[in-house]
């Protein structure tokens, strides 16, 4: 991993860790796609973020996703910014 897909991913997590509560009421068990600390949106599976997040972002590929439950969950390779080079 990149040092600039590490910031994202590092940038992303410590952003969803401080919202997560607000979150939890209205989207428990969904899925935020995120990048530079901003969710972009929210989807039902991990596999619907994912493919957005190469879509939407193509270009560069930096991007996370967290499952939204009551405490954050390190996804493994869901979790961390993933380049397309």
């Amino acid at each position: 991993m990149s040092e600039t897909q590490l910031e994202q991913v590092q940038a992303n997590y410590k952003a969803f860790e401080k919202i997560l509560p607000t979150l939890l009421p209205q989207h428990a068990g969904k899925f935020a796609l995120m990048r530079n600390a901003v969710i972009v949106e929210f989807f039902d599976t991990v596999r619907d973020a994912y493919v957005a997040g190469q879509n939407l972002f193509k270009e560069d590929g930096l991007f996370s996703v967290q499952e939204i439950v009551e405490a954050p969950v390190d996804l493994g390779f869901f979790s961390h910014a993933v380049s397309q080079r």
